[in-house]
């Protein structure tokens, strides 16, 4: 058998001038940056592979040190790019290059929420005619609003269209076949079977290669390491050798960013829960602990980026670590969600699902709440958390925020009133020290993640906690029912948020609890048992 093992100048030399190219990565988890960086290199040398177009269900790369699709962000090089989300971060660093190009029109640029990405590969794979969801209905995903694209170029070239079918609205996505995927492994044998022992995520590599597989196309693998034909466990191998055809070998390719290698996160070993830091005291606490209390021993929880990867360390805090279980949308199930650098990762995991099907049970809504970040909210409770003109690379876009809200049973939003306000604490009361300097409540948001009008149609239960007061989703709009202690709910709320923010009539002060330095107090009631609801057919009559 011919060696599957080349070069990254090798790869990169068989990646074809107008390629489509699908590259399974989570920011700096599995990122096969490698990789990435010969593509980019070639085509400084040669001026090519010229006018790909790349597909990516999570972002590739970050702005903290594995520059992802950085590398291949190059004008003639890229034509087209398609992310379920992009690398982001602070505004003191510069803007990553990807972010230059399509802020400047200069490639045609699609937010596409990350478990329709996958889908997209399934169904392409299975040469379905496209796929037909609702997720993502009356948001900025609908062709009624932006229809995914971010910028003038992609919106001339839609890729979604809204169609009726049995008696229902739908959004359909038709295929875009991948010539090539990219995808990131551990450890690969002489026949190019692939493991993922020190992975923190498996992602959709699986699904990604069989896409290309069935469609003749090229699948290469970036893996830390090879060994003997043969000495792989059959049960470790997560994609199999006649799926690949290069393997890349990268020694020092890291676990995620800043992270050469952590056992803990690949599930190899188990952490003391005293070795987890708690969250430290402040006005994100605050949030979280009233996040918190929407919990229930038992529950299975989904977990989004910022204020609300705080929750997991409230429950520790409290001695109930493992009341919930956490499942994030790289594939963690269990354990303690990890924050910072290696968000998107757990560890004491109890299982470790691949993101395409991890998507599935979101998108379905078989979990019990989820907890969500927010940057703007409007008066009918939309909410945006995927684009931010001033500063567009603040946000990373939608990832899989619009997969999972569209049937959530109960979601909680969890921020700050206003952007940069200021606070006096103490034990017993949250006191405005100086307004914000600009309003997260107001007349209507910049994009549509989130649509209020359909979570009411689908009777969703939509809270957003705050650190001021807790606000309910009503028909009649935004009302206020709790309000934290020391908080003047005329001025603080309703004057603060020009009248948007109503207070309920019967609205109730947080308890001080909320506030202490030491822990709450929390105790968590048990959920509730399943009511088993019958969704067959009428039953068949025999003729008579």
């Amino acid at each position: 058998m011919v060696s599957k093992i080349v070069s990254p100048e090798a790869a990169a030399a068989r990646i074809p001038d107008g390629a489509v190219v699908t590259v399974s990565s989570s920011s700096g988890l599995g990122c096969p940056d490698r990789m990435l960086a010969a593509i980019g290199a070639r085509f400084e040398a040669e001026g090519h592979p010229r006018n790909l177009t790349t597909l990516h269900p999570i972002a590739a790369g970050d702005m903290y040190g594995i520059k992802g699709v950085d590398h291949i962000a190059k004008d003639g090089l890229l034509s087209t790019i398609i992310g379920g989300s992009y690398p982001s971060g602070p505004s003191s660093l510069p803007m990553p290059e990807i972010w230059r190009m399509l802020t400047e029109d200069r490639v045609a640029a699609y937010n596409v929420p990350s478990g329709i990405l996958f889908d997209m590969h399934t169904d392409a794979a299975a040469r379905r005619p496209g796929v037909l969801t609702q997720v993502g209905l009356d948001t900025f995903v609908d062709p009624i609003r932006e229809g995914c694209a971010m910028n003038a170029s992609a919106a001339a070239r839609p890729i979604v269209n809204r169609v009726e079918f049995g008696g229902e609205t739908w959004l359909h996505f038709p295929n875009i076949i991948p010539d090539v995927a990219i995808l990131r492994a551990t450890t690969a044998d002489e026949h190019g079977n692939l493991t993922y022992e020190h992975e923190g995520a498996y992602l959709g590599g699986l699904e990604q290669a069989i896409c290309v597989r069935n469609h003749g196309g090229l699948v290469i693998a970036q893996v830390k390491r090879v060994t003997a034909a043969g000495s792989l466990r059959p049960h470790d191998v997560r994609v199999p050798g006649h799926l690949v055809d290069l393997v890349v070998i990268d020694p020092d390719q890291r676990q995620t960013t800043e992270t050469v290698y952590d056992p803990a996160i690949s599930g190899e070993i188990m952490r003391p829960w005293s070795s987890f830091n708690l969250a430290e005291h402040g006005v994100e606490k605050i949030v979280a602990r009233r996040a918190a209390m929407e919990l229930r021993d038992g529950m299975a929880a989904n977990l989004g980026f910022g204020i609300c990867s705080m929750v997991p360390r409230i429950l520790l805090e409290e001695g109930q670590a493992q009341a919930v279980t956490w499942a994030i949308e790289q594939g963690a199930v269990g354990g303690m969600p990890l924050m910072g650098f290696a968000f998107g990762c757990a560890s004491n995991a109890d299982a470790f699902m691949p993101s395409p099907q991890q998507f599935t049970y979101f998108q379905g809504g078989g979990f019990d709440v989820t907890f969500l970040s927010f940057l703007e909210i409007d008066l009918e409770g939309n909410v945006n958390v995927s684009k931010l003109g001033k500063k567009p690379y603040l946000t990373a876009g939608c990832g899989g925020f619009v997969d999972i809200t569209a049937r959530a049973r109960k979601i909680v939003f969890a921020g700050q009133f206003e952007a940069g306000a200021q606070f006096d604490l103490t034990d017993g009361a949250i006191r405005v020290a100086k307004p914000g300097k600009f309003p997260k409540m107001v007349e209507k948001v910049e994009h549509v993640t989130f649509s209020g009008r359909r979570a009411r149609e689908l009777g969703q239960e939509v809270l957003y906690v705050t650190e001021r007061c807790v606000i309910r989703l009503t028909d009649g709009g935004l009302v206020a029912t709790e309000v934290m202690p020391g908080i003047d709910p005329q001025r603080d709320i309703v004057d603060a948020s020009l009248g948007r923010v109503r207070l309920a009539a019967d609205m109730k002060t947080l308890p001080a609890s909320l506030l202490a330095h030491g822990p709450m107090g929390l105790k968590l009631a048990p959920k509730a048992e399943p009511v088993p609801h019958s969704h067959g057919l009428a039953p068949v009559r025999a003729a008579s």
